[in-house]
């Protein structure tokens, strides 16, 4: 979307509180200090505002909504490196895959059994830097084979049951024919501009290539749903 002046406006209000908070919080940085996770770490108000500016819900398709903190997502020239906490397996996905995944669905136990815990309603990232390096993936029209995938292993079960449903088997053989058959789009975005995604959308980070030796930063919004249900819904 874009560009729109209340986009740009926003993203220039927040850029210098988003750096002072990623510079004062004590998060490690992962994948060998090339990325900053940031989840909860921008202090917008509930209505989305930075400040005096207000959040630009008129350049926006989506209605307004009580926002949670944003995500500062923020990587660095090199990303991704290696690092002690990813195993090789993990490493080589992000390389090839960008860390290919879906949002919402948390590892739960010893095993990291993948649960719908976290349904949102959308996903919105904006961007607070110019830079285009290591920009947003998407799988397009992944979010119709997830949501097919998903809504198959959940129908056994009771809905009331369906936040602690292992669906880890559907989930990776979803994504598997997302790979196959789903175009794989760069969506490289500046401020005045922002991405809108379906909340099953398949997606991820590309690896950094170019010359530009700014942070990328993003700030992501992801309001929450009452359930699983209208998670699943029909896109």
């Amino acid at each position: 979307m874009g560009p729109d002046p209340a986009l740009r406006a926003w993203a220039e209000a927040a850029l210098p509180v988003a750096r002072q908070e990623i510079a004062a919080s004590p998060e490690p940085w992962r994948c060998g200090g090339t990325w900053f996770v940031g989840v909860d770490a921008l202090p917008n108000a509930a209505d989305g505002s930075v400040g005096a500016c207000a959040f630009p819900w008129q350049a926006l398709p989506v209605a307004p909504r009580s926002l949670h903190r944003a995500q500062l997502s923020v990587i660095r020239p090199g990303y991704p490196q290696p690092s002690e906490e990813e195993s090789a397996a993990a490493f080589a996905f992000r390389q090839k895959r960008a860390a290919a995944h879906l949002d919402g669905l948390l590892p739960i136990g010893p095993d990291r059994r993948r649960m719908i815990r976290e349904p949102h309603a959308w996903i919105l990232g904006v961007p607070l830097t110019s830079v285009r390096a290591a920009p947003l993936v998407v799988w397009e029209g992944s979010h119709r084979i997830m949501a097919e995938a998903l809504r198959q292993a959940l129908r056994p079960h009771p809905p009331e049951s369906w936040a602690d449903i292992d669906i880890t088997d559907a989930y990776q053989a979803a994504r598997a024919e997302v790979f196959r058959t789903c175009a794989r789009v760069e969506l490289p975005v500046v401020p005045g501009e922002a991405s809108l995604l379906h909340r099953l959308t398949v997606h991820g980070v590309a690896s950094w290539s170019g010359t530009e030796r700014e942070d990328r930063i993003i700030a992501y919004f992801r309001p929450m749903l009452a359930s699983v249900a209208e998670w699943i819904a029909q896109p």
